[in-house]
């Protein structure tokens, strides 16, 4: 048997491909992206139109808002962002699961006192709650049984301000499947019919650390993006994963197998846009990522974040590209070539020629400059970002 390397100049967009892609988006192409937060949500929401088979690996270490709170309580993975992209990817019409979607995504009360916020998730385990008793058996009982287990275990201190109804239906299937994520994902993937796959890169409970220019190091994703403390006001240098504030191997926290295989089968790989280092590099940072990336065949594209980054302080596009493939390089090898981890950088017309070019002269990476924003410079066009990477496929 002989193996041989195709390639092909594509057509941005290529209205032939996204035809065909929105007209059968069940055989849509595999893309997989390397996301976080909420950068991505709304190209998650138009992507259903292109494709059901997205595959998207979500960092599991955020600290800030409703995921920190169940973090403390039950030694946990985040899983905030999680269930946001799940959201996202749901089937939203009358044909999809509205009564579940609508419960999943139901928050309860910021400024209300906890025993009422307590006695609501009572409501919905007892099944007298409006939402659930919208939703019908047997979907019903086994979200009241999630609950259940969440409010057993529960600390008579949890701060239920605000909680996110589906992170506490996670964190409850979390515990009654001996403490393992993908179970409870799975689950919740198939009650609201997620168009796509969404995984947590990994399944274990660690933070994020920075190393600064300074020498300083900072922990805690809250702590980096800046959102729930005060702007880092020196360039990160480094990220790497931390436990209990130590620094840890990445080779001890492998990527599964199930997601090198996810990673293996994409038709194309992408760095979207989102926080740098918390959102889009966190992801890359687990044994394995680099090497499984270094021997796929398909094309890798980086879109870079639009407007201003809190945690891309001082860095210029070349710069943030460096960040991206510093750790792949450090899984996959040095002498591992830029272009088998990141083969394009693809960036909206605004950004400086200059600095695409730089990103050329410096990693030998093609930089292309595209027209990808709505009115609003510092927001992609969700739909013109859809078509870019259906085309390229």
């Amino acid at each position: 048997m002989t193996k041989i390397t195709l390639t092909r100049s594509a057509q941005l967009p290529d209205d032939l491909r996204v035809a065909r892609a929105l007209s059968a988006p069940h055989l849509g192409p595999r893309i997989l992206f390397f996301s976080g937060g909420s950068a991505l949500t709304k190209v998650s929401r138009a992507l259903k139109s292109y494709t059901y088979n997205s595959a998207h690996l979500i960092t599991p270490f955020d600290s800030g808002g409703s995921s920190q709170v169940l973090r403390e309580a039950f030694d946990m993975p985040a899983v905030g962002d999680l269930r946001s992209r799940l959201m996202a990817l749901a089937d939203e019409s009358d044909l999809g699961q509205p009564d579940i979607y609508a419960l999943f995504s139901h928050r309860l009360a910021k400024d209300a006192p906890s025993p009422p916020l307590r006695g609501e998730v009572e409501a919905l385990v007892a099944g007298t709650h409006p939402l659930i008793k919208a939703v019908s058996s047997p979907v019903g009982l086994l979200i009241r049984d999630f609950l259940r287990e969440f409010l057993v275990a529960a600390p008579m201190t949890f701060d239920y301000r605000g909680a996110s109804i589906g992170n506490l239906i996670l964190a409850g299937g979390y515990l009654a499947h001996g403490r393992q994520l993908e179970p409870v994902l799975f689950l919740m993937s198939k009650m609201v019919d997620v168009r796509g796959t969404v995984r947590g890169v990994v399944d274990c409970n660690l933070q994020l650390g920075v190393e600064l220019a300074d020498g300083r190091r900072i922990h805690g994703q809250r702590q980096i993006s800046g959102k729930e403390a005060a702007p880092i006001d020196t360039p990160i240098t480094r990220l790497f994963l931390c436990q209990q504030g130590q620094e840890i191997d990445p080779a001890s926290v492998p990527l599964p197998k199930r997601n090198r295989k996810l990673i293996r089968q994409a038709d194309l790989i992408c760095y979207p846009p989102g926080s740098l280092f918390s959102s889009v590099v966190a992801n890359l940072l687990p044994g394995g990522v680099g090497r499984t990336i270094a021997r796929c065949e398909v094309p890798k594209v980086y879109v870079p974040s639009l407007g201003t980054d809190p945690e891309a302080l001082g860095l210029r596009l070349a710069d943030r590209v460096a960040a991206i493939l510093a750790p792949l390089r450090a899984d996959a090898g040095m002498d591992v070539p830029a272009t088998r981890l990141m083969s394009h950088v693809l960036c909206d017309g605004s950004e400086d020629p200059a600095a695409c070019a730089e990103v050329t002269e410096r990693h030998g990476i093609p930089c292309q400059r595209l027209p990808l924003t709505t009115d609003d410079p510092e927001r992609y066009d969700r739909d013109r970002i859809c078509a870019l990477l259906v085309s390229m496929v």
